[in-house]
């Protein structure tokens, strides 16, 4: 094998398997990295949230007191109803940009290999036909 052929071929390995393997796997890692933020920013305010309200439980006293911490108690859950709710966008919204960026890394992949087959059909065509000539050409010499 030529080194044209080699680096030919290395091109081809990497511009249609190597090279979107390696987007795709960045692309991956990306979107672990912000889902785990995501999800250490969620739980740091779920725990911050906790933690507070266990020390409001902690001042209760009297039934002023027990009235006050019940009713704060409905703005909280009406918070975090909310904060979850915008979680959840969050990660449907990361998951749909997930999507939607492999799906485009699969297509120029499938690109990729379409032309690098035509490119080899092509070549072994020629080839072929080169061949073909040269046998012809040796045999019309032969007789």
């Amino acid at each position: 094998m030529s080194k044209e052929a080699a680096n030919q071929m290395h091109s081809q390995i990497e511009s249609t398997v190597a090279g979107p393997a390696r987007t795709y796997a960045n692309l991956m890692l990306d979107h672990i990295q912000q889902l785990t933020s995501l999800q250490l920013e969620a739980a740091r305010a779920y725990a911050d949230t906790g933690l507070q309200q266990a020390r409001a439980a902690l001042e209760v006293k009297d039934p002023s007191d027990l009235h006050s911490y019940v009713e704060n108690q409905q703005k909280v859950a009406q918070a975090l109803s909310e904060r979850f709710k915008s979680d959840i966008e969050k990660v449907t919204s990361l998951n749909q940009t997930f999507a939607q960026k492999a799906q485009k890394i699969a297509q120029d992949s499938a690109r990729e290999m379409s032309s690098a087959a035509e490119e080899g059909t092509e070549r072994a065509a020629q080839a072929l036909e080169k061949g073909t000539r040269k046998s012809t050409q040796a045999q019309a010499k032969g007789q």
